[in-house]
């Protein structure tokens, strides 16, 4: 006999809900939404240290295929300590092709103002409209007295580059746990990911592996792509300065190309920098040239050169590219700029996966076929039940 009370017929009212059940699953939901909400906040909480890990995890990514290729030759710690090494050495001999020139030209700068000033004095005494602007403002006067108090502002200067410093050395400390954590990310990363295929089913394991191979190939390739892209803003750099008369025009290129890493806000950055060189070398018409220039190009670069690029380099849509790096930094600012392309890399990669996956499994379910098991044999033979047809 069957006690269970039979469906209600169409028609007829449902039977009362038990009140203890509807308690109990407004309870469970309120809880999980509650557990959500304190997720969350821990990670706002902690998004310093979660974004170094970002970071961290970028770049041991973007140097496992350097490390990888000196692995052949040498053990792999070798090989790790090697390649950091070299990334440390690169912003040295930036900082010894840039530096000097400029801090030899800031010194004659603030040496030669006050005859900047009586040139300037002597231009307007010879005008007679600047003339007139003169004794009704008084700028000449106002500009010699700043002249004459320049070598007195030596101390606000050094404050100035003591603040500068202090905001250097902070970095750096978030630059040196960075790099730490990418050399640990780096030595353990492969048997980590070994570990995690090792677990998975056997239908599985090549498909996860192959994944994760995929997203580092399209982080690697990411990072040569934005070195290409900055290559090409330094060269066009140099080309434009060394035909507008500009010295140091190596210096100011690298510069751009270093800053022009830095999506969407670097190469502004270095064109404002190579404007203010121009300022003092030939304004008005240096000037107005290479900000033309840095306008036309900038908008090229963004709309055309980059999306291009990283799409040879990702295999993703220049569009997906434009938006991925929109989004990524208004969200998280530069961070977000920076890893938005490799992210929608990744995630491209992981959903084509997944969807490639879940086709193979509906197929073989439908040809009433299992995976092979973990010695290669077949689960369909004689001894093992097929699983039924799907419907």
């Amino acid at each position: 006999m069957n006690d269970a009370e039979p469906p209600p017929l169409p028609g007829t009212a449902a039977p009362p809900t038990d009140p203890a059940s509807t308690a109990r699953l407004i309870v469970r939901n309120v809880l999980v939404i509650l557990c959500v909400l304190a997720v969350l906040y821990l990670v706002y909480l902690l998004r310093r240290p979660l974004g170094w890990l970002a970071l961290a995890t970028f770049l041991a990514v973007a140097l496992s295929g350097p490390v990888n290729l000196l692995g052949r030759y040498m053990r792999r710690g070798f090989a790790i300590a090697l390649t950091y090494v070299g990334v440390m050495l690169v912003p040295v001999l930036l900082a010894l092709i840039v530096v000097p020139p400029f801090v030899d030209q800031g010194t004659e700068l603030v040496q030669d103002f006050p005859a900047y000033v009586q040139d300037i004095e002597q231009f307007v005494s010879d005008n007679k409209t600047l003339h007139q602007l003169d004794e009704k403002y008084d700028i000449v006067s106002k500009l010699q007295e700043k002249a004459d108090e320049l070598p007195g502002r030596i101390g606000d200067a050094a404050q100035l580059l003591s603040d500068l410093g202090l905001g250097i050395v902070n970095s750096g400390f978030a630059m040196l746990n960075i790099l730490i954590l990418s050399i640990f990310l780096l030595g353990s990363g492969p048997t980590w990911a070994a570990r995690l295929v090792a677990i998975q089913p056997d239908h599985r394991r090549e498909r996860l592996d192959k994944t994760l191979r995929d997203m580092a190939n399209a982080v690697g390739n990411y990072i040569g792509g934005a070195l290409l892209q900055a290559t090409i803003a330094a060269i066009l750099t140099y080309i434009v300065l060394t035909i507008l008369g500009i010295p140091f025009a190596a210096p100011l290129a690298i510069i751009v190309g270093a800053f022009d890493l830095i999506p969407l806000i670097g190469a502004t950055i270095g064109a404002v920098i190579v404007a203010l060189v121009t300022l003092f070398v030939d304004f008005p018409t240096a000037t107005i040239l290479w900000v033309i220039w840095s306008v036309v190009y900038q908008q090229l670069e963004n709309n055309v050169i980059q999306p291009q690029i990283q799409r040879r380099a990702v295999d993703i849509h220049p569009l997906v590219v434009i938006m991925a790096v929109l989004c990524g930094s208004t969200l998280f600012g530069v961070l977000g700029a920076l890893l938005a392309i490799p992210v929608a890399a990744s995630i491209q990669i992981a959903v084509l996966e997944f969807l490639t996956f879940r086709d193979e499994s509906r197929l073989l379910t439908l040809l009433g076929a299992q995976p092979l098991g973990p010695q290669g044999e077949d689960r369909t033979g004689p001894d093992h039940e097929p699983p039924p047809a799907a419907a």
